[in-house]
């Protein structure tokens, strides 16, 4: 599965598209802004105000530790770190998103104080030490990993004691099969969704406790919908979801907005907490 993954993640050379992009839109690629990269590095349905939404339910201290699971090229993480004050370590399965992610780092002026941390590499197997993180966030990653209980595991063994897991992430839903193709899968056979029970189920037997639990699909399909209208106003921009996906991100758009509103897809919202209780916490 590891290779589907890949295959559908694999963007060589994205760091040159996107400054080819900034450079039509007349932006300087060394000085940049979060903002001036959103349409290219904020993906994910809801985009950075759900996001930053979400993370504020969770209330962090400044100066925790985060894990962006599933970091794609960064945007998250450079968020958390600019509008929390977090410590942020991201992982994703493809190095070239991992490539790319630190050299926009660089663009951003954000590799000076060792606050955002990129490594690549699995979430069933994370290269962090036990007990290490105060808080794991997870966004739309879930969706791509068939042996879900084993990443449940790994993020309760990454965690500290009381640490929160916080979780937003598309679902099964009860209406028809979904349609193809969508940002995390070109086709039924990538896409490894759950029933938002299972999910619990999983989190729930990985030891954490549920805290807060928020169905946003009438959001999504909203926000979906917003996306579309904008897009047959003002067309595509030099920046955009095709520069990472090919030509499958056109369908995106209509996909999502008709899966959403149909239920064949939920987005669902937790944030759980770690019930297990260890003394020690290790260092990386």
């Amino acid at each position: 599965m590891n290779d589907t993954v890949k295959t559908n993640y694999a963007c060589p050379d994205l760091g040159a598209k996107i400054r080819q992009g900034l450079e039509k839109a007349d932006k300087n690629p060394e000085q940049i802004s979060l903002r001036d990269l959103a349409p290219v590095d904020q993906l994910h349905t809801g985009g950075a105000p759900a996001t930053l939404e979400l993370v504020e339910h969770a209330g962090l201290e400044k100066g925790m530790t985060i894990l962006d699971a599933g970091c794609g090229i960064g945007g998250t993480s450079r968020l958390l770190a600019q509008n929390f004050g977090l410590v942020v370590h991201g992982i994703d399965l493809s190095q070239d998103f991992i490539e790319t992610a630190r050299v926009l780092n660089q663009w951003c002026g954000l590799v000076k104080d060792g606050t955002i941390n990129f490594k690549q590499g699995s979430l069933l197997t994370m290269p962090y030490p036990d007990l290490f993180f105060d808080a794991v966030l997870c966004q739309h990653v879930l969706l791509n990993i068939k042996d879900k209980p084993k990443a449940f595991a790994e993020f309760s063994r990454v965690l500290a004691p009381r640490g929160k897991l916080i979780l937003h992430e598309i679902v099964d839903g009860p209406g028809p099969d979904p349609l193809y193709p969508v940002p995390w899968a070109g086709n039924a056979s990538a896409s490894m969704l759950c029933s938002r029970q299972d999910l619990g189920e999983y989190a729930k037997t990985a030891g954490f406790e549920l805290v807060l639990s928020a169905d946003k699909t009438k959001e999504a399909a909203l926000w979906w919908e917003k996306v579309n209208a904008i897009k047959k106003t003002r067309g595509t921009g030099p920046l955009n979801p095709g520069l990472v996906f090919g030509e499958n991100a056109g369908h995106f758009g209509a996909n999502m907005e008709r899966n959403f509103k149909e239920q064949a897809l939920l987005c669902v919202e937790d944030i759980w907490i770690k019930s297990n209780f260890c003394n020690k916490r290790s260092k990386p």
